[in-house]
C-alpha cells in the first residue's frame, strides 16, 4: 500500500466509517438527553431543577456521543492500519 495515497474505495470506506460513527454517536446521546427530559416531565419539575436536570442530561449525551464518536474511528482506524 502507497503510504499517503488512500484509492477511492479506501476514501468511500473512511466516509462511511465517518458517517457511521457520527450516526452512532447521536443515538446514544439522544437517547440520555431523552431520558432526561422524560425525568423533566414526570417528575414535574421546574424552575432550577428542571434546569439542572437537562443540563445534565445534555452533558452526559455529549460525552457519550463523543466517546462513541472516538470508540469508533480508533477501531476503524487501528483495523485500516492492519489492513484489514
Amino acid at each position: 500500500m502507497d503510504m499517503g495515497r488512500e484509492s477511492r474505495g479506501e476514501k468511500d470506506a473512511m466516509t462511511v466509517e465517518i458517517v457511521f460513527a457520527l450516526v452512532s454517536a447521536a443515538v446514544p446521546a439522544a437517547v440520555i438527553f431523552a431520558v432526561a427530559w422524560t425525568l423533566v416531565l414526570f417528575l414535574d419539575l421546574s424552575g432550577s431543577a428542571e434546569k439542572s436536570v437537562l443540563a445534565g442530561g445534555a452533558l452526559l449525551g455529549a460525552v457519550a456521543g463523543v466517546w462513541r464518536l472516538v470508540r469508533v474511528l480508533l477501531r476503524f482506524d487501528e483495523q485500516r492500519r492492519m489492513g484489514r
